[in-house]
């Protein structure tokens, strides 16, 4: 197995319904995530990957790791990315592929995310960790990508 299929195995495989789906589950992601302490700016922590034509719910530190960047994810990470798929489910949003209760483990409590009502979304500044499609131009002395 690559180190590619090892990142991707450690996602959740989802279903949703056609592109508006798609574009649905993806502006919800944008207004979950950690918010600052001092001011309304809000943290994406979950993104929706599209890959050979399946879709999956990945933490931010594991697109990371697709680029081929060192990330370490902490359970409090994988807990806070369980939850938020957790809240798409009961929403309607997705659909699971495949995922037993383990694979949601650990599960972290609703206070470790906050949602962003779309109403109040101008209100705040949304922030991505991770941009989709834009790899780090940045190399180390070693050659290696930053």
């Amino acid at each position: 197995m690559t180190d590619i299929e090892s990142v991707v195995n450690r996602m959740v495989e989802i279903e949703i319904d056609g592109d508006d789906g798609f574009r649905k589950v993806k502006e919800t992601l944008t207004r979950m995530g950690v918010p600052a302490k001092s001011d309304k700016k809000l943290f994406q922590s979950v993104h929706i990957l599209h890959k050979q034509s399946k879709y999956y719910l990945c933490h931010f530190k594991q697109m990371f790791e697709l680029d081929g960047r060192e990330a370490t994810l902490s359970d409090g990470d994988y807990a806070r990315r369980n939850r938020i798929i957790q809240m798409l489910v009961d929403w309607g949003l997705v659909k699971l592929v495949n995922v037993d209760d383990k694979n949601l483990e650990p599960m972290g409590k609703s206070s470790l995310v906050k949602v962003i009502k779309h109403s109040e979304a101008s209100e705040w500044q949304l922030e991505k960790k991770y941009a989709m499609g834009v790899k780090s131009a940045v190399k180390f002395e070693n050659g290696n990508k930053g």
